[in-house]
């Protein structure tokens, strides 16, 4: 299932970048994209990313859509060192007509991110494209998050009364504590 993802990614990235504008998805359902996704990959040629690559984990999303049509977005991973950390974020949407999937929203160390939601398959698979801008200075970020696909694995083993510690789902980063992946 990875090696498809990264050849969507592939595949998606080299549609996109024909295209200097980045569009987001039409058919946007932000309710649809609610839940827990973890991040599968990530591309960029920003400094702090070309330093810390080599240390970084995958991490896990929670995405809460608000009331009126915001994006609450909740970051965990863990620091080189073990410790875990969090980042939330509010993604605003953006009033620009039928582009619901576009967000803006403040990232740390005061740059604006212009967040768009390219392609959404809701129960498999999300890629978002980020433009960061501070002054003169931007950058791109692209993320693939998959979502919990294993949910159907999970509920079957337990109704083959397995126990819940006894269901792990290996996560590709050897280094990535599998508790984090026990169901809670």
């Amino acid at each position: 299932a990875m090696h498809l993802l990264l050849t969507l990614l592939g595949a998606v990235l080299s549609s996109l970048m024909v295209s200097s504008e980045v569009q987001p998805q039409a058919d946007f359902d932000v309710q649809a994209i609610a839940g827990k996704w973890y991040l599968i990959g990530i591309a960029t040629d920003a400094q702090w990313f070309v330093s810390h690559r080599a240390s970084m984990k995958m991490g896990t999303a929670m995405i809460t859509p608000t009331a009126d049509g915001d994006v609450e977005m909740s970051y965990s991973s863990l620091s080189p060192n073990g410790s875990c950390w969090r980042m939330n974020n509010l993604a605003k949407k953006t009033e620009i007509p039928g582009k619901k999937a576009r967000f803006n929203h403040l990232v740390c160390w005061g740059y604006l991110s212009d967040l768009r939601m390219v392609d959404v398959k809701y129960d498999e698979y999300a890629l978002i494209h980020s433009i960061k801008t501070k002054g003169k200075e931007s950058y791109v970020v692209n993320k693939l998050y998959g979502n919990m696909v294993q949910e159907k694995f999970i509920q079957f083993s337990l109704q083959s009364s397995i126990q819940p510690e006894n269901i792990v789902i290996l996560p590709k980063n050897g280094t990535f504590t599998s508790e984090m992946f026990y169901l809670k």
